[in-house]
């Protein structure tokens, strides 16, 4: 590799042979899971396709930290999505199977699930503990504010924060529903 290397699709050849294989036995010391880690291996090299061309990398050491940092966020990710989804399986499992959803509205609850959490993970820690035991724990603002530590006035501004996050997920939902469907003009 040169001394500094852009990102642009030569490049991303260029990191992905000298870096693939050391990425994806990284991961799946972390993972414990060969389709996972070549899974995000793939994900962590299309990232750097994302980025601008006049991104560089001044040594191989820079190229595999970025690499390092994108994967353990990748990571991350997963790792909330399977905690979401054991979640909803729990909670599935404890209905009779009679009254279970149907897969496509158990996948769009699922994928609903996951966009509120990530979310939540966007906001500051203590909006999205208030939101959680204001709104989902049906919490009063006095208790909320005795867990967090904080007065009453500061849930309410907290809570507000997460309904605005909530109602603006809310809204590009919508868009994007709006932008999907087939117009039908006379």
């Amino acid at each position: 590799m040169s001394s500094a290397h852009s990102v642009s699709h030569f490049n991303v050849q260029v990191l992905y042979s000298e870096h693939h294989n050391w990425l994806k036995s990284w991961l799946y010391q972390r993972l414990g899971n060969s389709a996972e880690a070549a899974d995000l291996t793939q994900d962590t090299f299309l990232r750097l396709l994302g980025l601008p061309a006049s991104r560089h990398f001044s040594s191989n050491e820079h190229a595999r930290n970025f690499l390092c940092a994108t994967a353990k966020n990748l990571c991350i990710d997963l790792w909330r999505r399977k905690e979401i989804e054991k979640a909803w399986h729990d909670t599935l499992s404890s209905y009779p199977e009679e009254t279970a959803p149907s897969a496509e509205r158990q996948a769009a609850v699922l994928e609903a699930l996951e966009e509120i959490n990530l979310m939540l993970s966007e906001l500051p820690t203590k909006a999205a503990k208030a939101f959680l035991l204001a709104v989902v724990c049906q919490m009063t603002d006095a208790e909320t504010a005795i867990q967090l530590g904080v007065s009453d006035r500061m849930v309410r501004k907290y809570v507000a924060k997460a309904m605005l996050a909530c109602l603006t997920l809310q809204a590009s939902q919508t868009t994007r529903e709006l932008i999907s469907e087939p117009r039908l003009y006379g």
